[in-house]
């Protein structure tokens, strides 16, 4: 029976999408975090080290900017994570060489290290936790990309 004060257009929370979508993400991220404690690397820090990768085998040039519209991270946050990681040893941060106001940022040896070591925990992690949902999972990814307006 629904109460007069009900102000909830479901009648089961499993029926509210943004409700899922918080614990399966919440889920994930613990699990994420479980999987990245051997590296000593927050979810944050190991995303811009896999971007930073990702972009440099890819041939693009890697500015703060350029990493921050990549990761989808906050310009403010990217850097304040860019100098944990300049402090742990894992990558570097130079002047542009043209453009005075940018900063480019490229993976020390021991930061190329750590971040392909991760790359395959975390990859591992994905197809397991993913792998309940069999082949809906490229359905799942191309929705994701729908909502991301992609």
């Amino acid at each position: 029976m629904k109460s007069a004060d009900n102000t909830f257009s479901v009648e089961k929370p499993e029926e509210s999408s943004g409700f899922l979508l918080w614990q399966v993400t919440n889920l994930w991220q613990r699990e994420i975090k479980n999987a990245l404690k051997q590296y000593d690397l927050t979810h944050s820090q190991y995303v811009l080290l896999a971007s930073i990768h990702w972009l440099a085998l890819h041939k693009q040039e890697v500015t703060q900017i350029v990493l921050s519209s990549h990761s989808q991270i906050d310009p403010m946050t990217t850097s304040t994570v860019l100098r944990t990681l300049q402090k742990k040893g894992f990558v570097q941060r130079e002047e542009h060489k043209t453009d005075t106001r940018a900063k480019t940022v490229a993976l020390t040896s021991d930061g190329k290290n750590i971040i392909k070591k991760a790359v395959v925990t975390v990859e591992k992690f994905d197809k397991e936790f993913f792998s309940k949902l069999g082949k809906k999972t490229t359905e799942l990814n191309k929705s994701f990309l729908i909502l991301l307006g992609q």
